[in-house]
């Protein structure tokens, strides 16, 4: 199964934190804040995680380079020339989430810390056959 977590965003609520780090890799809880969403996703079943970023594109990079085999998933990217918003990194990696097979996947912003109950939403998604399910948290 794939995901795909957008990090393209950046991060300026958290500056000055993000002037050299995307906001997906300030630490959180002793390790950047995506790993926590990678490690959810791979208990749900997860085996290839794309990021679709923007920001410092050379910092992800170096993020796949370091925590790819430690976190046991195939991480790739899909890599917007411009800003396309929330929807347009998901058209631009279209090719890489859709085999044809009709299979569910995962689709995360990076900024989200919760427990994420992966393997519940994809349960209640297909026993519905929904077309999509989208997961809220409670502020």
């Amino acid at each position: 199964m794939k995901a795909l977590i957008l990090v393209g965003g950046y991060g300026t609520r958290l500056r000055p934190l993000t002037l050299t780090v995307p906001k997906p890799l300030v630490d959180f809880c002793n390790k950047p804040m995506i790993c926590h969403q990678i490690e959810a996703l791979k208990a749900a079943g997860v085996t290839e995680v794309i990021l679709a970023i923007n920001y410092q594109p050379e910092v992800m990079m170096g993020f796949i380079k370091e925590w790819g085999d430690k976190l046991g998933v195939k991480i790739t990217c899909s890599q917007e020339t411009e800003p396309m918003g929330t929807a347009g990194p998901l058209a631009l990696a279209r090719h890489l989430l859709d085999d044809g097979s009709g299979k569910p996947f995962f689709v995360l912003n990076s900024d989200v810390v919760c427990p994420y109950p992966m393997k519940d939403m994809l349960d209640f998604h297909v026993a519905r056959e929904a077309e999509a399910t989208i997961l809220v948290t409670k502020a």
